[in-house]
């Protein structure tokens, strides 16, 4: 009778408490509301000072996000199979997010500029500007470095892959492999990762350099952000919005979920790579529908859209992966 007593206390004390409203908010204000605190302040910058957000965006791609990334590539202990498996989570999640886009559209009879232009909100994720400061705040460096993989991987498909789905191929295939050998993070995670394996130590004053660099990287993210958030143009057809919005925060980290299974992803790896792939649409899917005249007017709006709603799919999500 005892054991029997001393087992159901064991089965109850297993079982996953709900989560409780003030769990939720808890998390929300110490995790999600300094992320947009910092976006609304450049959402308010840009507004008022017209800031050019390209320039802005061009310090932040070629200096502060690769040294973001080499610091966090140098320091961490991520053995060659824990980054190789975040990297084959990244590639899987993406080619899945695109065969359901293709499906969906197909179903909604979208057409072609629409489609394209759902695809890309679909399937690039804001991993960088919101999703590494995100993770930072709620989970530490550990989640943090598989996290930047992530983001390292996705921004070498968006700048490949991305732009050929953008031209509708109508793009040179050599121009697309050049576009690739442009993105400065690439040589950042080689440059790192060749000096973390053979355990070379950086001179102080180089290292203090990169390390005051990298910390001013991620609120520079967040004020570019809020900058473009702050050039939104609306679309009509709410149709296409509700598909890209609800792919990118809904489909998304169920696909996570499920991917996450087959490559074992545990601890730090499924906290940060879970929280990559729930992120809303990103910012930098603007600049190709621009560039390759999509419906510019829909890419923007999806992103607002699931910039502002994602506290309600992310909150939750933090707490889960939090237990």
């Amino acid at each position: 009778m005892f054991f029997d007593t001393l087992g159901k206390i064991r089965a109850i004390r297993n079982i996953r408490v709900p989560m409780s409203l003030t769990e939720l908010l808890a998390t929300f204000a110490n995790n999600l509301l300094p992320v947009m605190l910092i976006g609304a302040a450049g959402f308010l910058l840009g507004r008022a000072l017209h800031i050019d957000s390209r320039t802005l965006g061009r310090v932040i791609f070629y200096l502060f996000s690769p040294v973001l990334v080499f610091d966090l590539l140098l320091h961490n202990d991520l053995p060659l199979g824990e980054m190789a498996r975040t990297i084959g989570f990244c590639l899987a999640v993406f080619a899945t997010m695109s065969t359901l886009t293709l499906i969906v559209g197909k179903i909604a009879r979208l057409d072609r500029l629409t489609m394209t232009a759902v695809l890309l909100t679909a399937a690039f994720a804001n991993t960088g500007n919101y999703g590494l400061p995100l993770v930072a705040f709620a989970f530490g460096e550990d989640a943090l470095a598989h996290a930047t993989l992530y983001f390292v991987t996705t921004s070498i498909l968006f700048n490949t892959v991305g732009v050929l789905i953008a031209s509708l191929g109508h793009l040179d295939f050599k121009q697309a492999a050049l576009g690739m050998l442009k993105v400065p993070t690439v040589y950042a995670v080689i440059l790192a990762a060749s000096l973390n394996q053979f355990h070379v130590t950086m001179p102080a004053p180089l290292e203090r350099a990169i390390g005051l660099a990298a910390d001013g990287a991620i609120p520079l993210m967040l004020i570019l952000l809020g900058v473009e958030l702050a050039r939104v143009e609306w679309s009509h057809s709410l149709r296409a919005l509700g598909l890209g919005a609800g792919l990118r925060l809904i489909v998304g980290p169920l696909v996570g979920f499920l991917l996450a299974i087959p490559f074992g992803l545990t601890g730090a790896a499924h906290q940060g790579n879970l929280v990559e792939t729930a992120t809303p649409a990103a910012v930098t899917n603007a600049v190709l529908a621009t560039e390759y005249k999509l419906d510019t007017s829909l890419v923007t709006a999806i992103i607002f859209i699931g910039t502002i709603l994602s506290p309600l799919t992310l909150t939750p999500l933090l707490v889960y992966l939090g237990r």
